[in-house]
């Protein structure tokens, strides 16, 4: 697998940890990022964007399950935790706070490195739609062109990003950090305002009202939205 571009983010509090982990990596090919702590990770990873994380579970600000948990809030990137730490509980909770491996101290580093390559393999994205159908509505991601029912709707480019991102995650949850990071920016994560603002142009322009009314973007109260067309 290629992996020019790929950019890794590696949080720990060891700094030896920390130089093997980005000699090994930068060995195969990948670009690295490093962070000491349960913040530093964060930031990281909002400023970025890396394409997978490896974390340490014990953190001086908090542990590596925390860490899983906060970053699932608005990103899908593979994340593999790391622990001195075997017991089959502490693997059950990372993999439920959204870690997709979980790898052993000591490890190799040629295990560490094909961990890796499968998450990644794992979590690649399929070919895209060029035209996607549901329910009345048409929407063609190559040409950034709208219709519902056969009639053009014309969408400004803020609305239509938000329309991709629905529509290429169709009936999976995304919340709103997730959406405000993807379609504005990191810097605009906790601006909900703007966010509801944009969701209730598109629902104007995309669902149309009266006895033909049909919905396609659902909320989830205080989380987020689900494209979901009925």
């Amino acid at each position: 697998m290629s992996v020019s571009g790929r950019r890794i983010l590696a949080v720990d509090d060891e700094r030896q940890i920390l130089r093997a982990l980005r000699a090994t990596l930068r060995g195969q090919g990948y670009e690295v990022i490093t962070a000491a702590t349960m913040e530093e990770g964060l930031d990281a990873a909002a400023v970025s964007a890396p394409d997978a994380a490896i974390v340490d579970l014990l953190l001086p600000d908090g542990d590596g399950i925390e860490l899983s948990r906060r970053l699932r809030e608005w990103t899908s990137m593979p994340i593999i935790l790391l622990s001195a730490v075997g017991e089959e509980e502490e693997k059950v909770r990372a993999l439920r706070a959204g870690a997709d491996d979980y790898v052993t101290k000591p490890f190799g580093a040629r295990e560490l490195v094909a961990r890796l390559e499968a998450v990644l393999r794992r979590t690649a994205p399929a070919t895209e739609e060029s035209v996607v159908e549901a329910s009345g509505l048409t929407v063609d991601l190559a040409a950034h062109v709208v219709a519902r029912d056969g009639e053009p709707v014309h969408l400004t480019p803020t609305e239509f990003e938000l329309l991709r991102m629905f529509v290429r995650n169709r009936g999976r949850l995304l919340t709103h950090r997730t959406l405000l990071v993807e379609v504005w920016g990191p810097e605009y994560a906790d601006d909900v305002t703007v966010l509801r603002g944009q969701i209730a142009n598109l629902r104007r322009k995309i669902e149309p009202t009266g006895s033909a009314r049909r919905h396609y973007i659902r909320t989830e109260p205080g989380i987020g939205y689900r494209f979901d067309p009925k």
